[in-house]
């Protein structure tokens, strides 16, 4: 997923849009891989979905540098609103370096709060120094690329295969330990 999407936003970009809207699907990983592809990241999130701190990774809040409260629309606004201060008071604990991101609510149903979020992230562009991100990115996204590429190798390697299942083995046995298992795999991939 990261290397597609990776991909089709440069194609987009090239394209001339200036801005590419990233989705993701909420799981932990991949917002962590996404926040690293993009500008600015927005946490878009729900009331009545439970406790709010609960269903929300500590590491997601980290990365947010928008965090927007939806459907605060009709008789779920005072929801909506109570969620975002709860998010809100958990941020000023989790950040001890900067201010933490802003905390709104909006609704897509009805547009509201949507032209304050909007202005919220262009705000966050404007504080940061988007070219210098871009490059820190393209660096990470080099790593990322080598180590695919390194477990594509080591994976396709016939040593490697040959060997694979019967360390597997031992590991699941207790008869190998996970260092030394991966040390004989490395040392397969190695051989001349």
């Amino acid at each position: 997923m990261t290397k597609a999407t990776r991909e089709a936003m440069v194609v987009v970009e090239a394209a001339g849009y200036d801005v590419v809207l990233v989705e993701t699907v909420g799981v932990g990983q991949s917002e962590t891989a996404v926040a690293d592809m993009v500008d600015s990241f927005l946490l878009l999130s729900l009331a009545r979905t439970g406790d709010q701190l609960q269903g929300i990774k500590k590491g997601v809040l980290e990365l947010a540098d928008v965090i927007a409260v939806n459907k605060a629309d009709g008789e779920h606004e005072m929801a909506a609103r109570k969620a975002a201060r709860e998010l809100a008071g958990a941020l000023r604990m989790l950040r001890s370096e900067g201010p933490p991101p802003p905390v709104l609510t909006c609704s897509g149903l009805t547009g509201a709060g949507l032209e304050e979020l909007w202005q919220q992230i262009g705000a966050h562009r404007e504080r940061m120094d988007v070219a210098a991100k871009r490059r820190a990115q393209q660096v990470r996204w080099t790593w990322t690329l080598v180590q695919d590429r390194l477990l594509a190798e080591l994976h396709g390697n016939p040593e490697v295969a040959a060997l694979t299942k019967e360390v597997e083995r031992e590991v699941l046995a207790g008869e190998l330990t996970p260092a030394l298992a991966a040390d004989r795999l490395l040392a397969a991939f190695k051989r001349p």
